[in-house]
């Protein structure tokens, strides 16, 4: 095979071993992959992923690491690796990441909604507040960017603004709405539009 057929076949190999369950066979599959094209964009995200499914993060974020070298403008490289950072604890790091995720992509909405939880365990609660509300505006029938900034707005000691967003998850995400409810023991302020038209 030449060109870019070896890669190809490669792609289609890791993909079969995947659907049929077989993780670690299609990790062998990348790695031969790697070998070969050490700087596949796909391959290394692919290998990134299955490694940290498989508790091995050093292994992820090394990997993550190379792809980013490489390919620095990959948005959804940069939230894997900020994702993977928040979760060893790493939040500057993890900020970085999600920071560079949401400029190179603005509508990646799982990278403002990483963003807003780190801003949150830093205690950067004006700066949560604005990073949540830009994930709302991008998925606003997603309960957690709500259900988070309501959190937020509670903790800023703003009930009124926490009430309007448990009002707003009432419409829609009952469940998350009676959760907030028992957390804050605040009550449904206004209905959906209204939170909605504030953004």
């Amino acid at each position: 095979m030449t060109g870019r057929w070896p890669l190809v076949w490669l792609r289609v190999r890791a993909a079969a071993w995947l659907l049929l369950g077989k993780p670690a066979r299609a990790l062998g599959v990348l790695d031969q992959t790697l070998a070969r094209f050490p700087t596949c964009r796909q391959a290394l995200a692919s290998r990134a992923h299955l490694l940290a499914n498989a508790g091995r993060r050093a292994a992820a974020l090394a990997d993550l690491g190379w792809l980013l070298q490489h390919h620095p403008d990959d948005a959804a490289a940069w939230f894997n690796l900020g994702f993977l950072r928040e979760g060893q604890g790493q939040l500057e790091p993890a900020l970085q990441a999600f920071l560079c995720a949401t400029s190179l992509s603005p509508g990646l909405d799982q990278a403002w909604y990483g963003q807003g939880l780190v801003l949150i365990r830093l205690q950067r609660l004006d700066e949560a507040v604005q990073a949540l509300e830009r994930c709302t505006v991008l998925q606003p029938m997603s309960p957690f960017g709500w259900y988070q900034l309501a959190r937020v707005q509670a903790e800023r000691q703003r009930p009124e603004e926490a009430a309007r967003i448990i009002g707003h998850l009432q419409g829609f995400e009952p469940r998350f709405a009676d959760q907030l409810k028992r957390e804050t023991g605040l009550r449904p302020l206004v209905a959906a539009r209204s939170v909605v038209a504030a953004q």
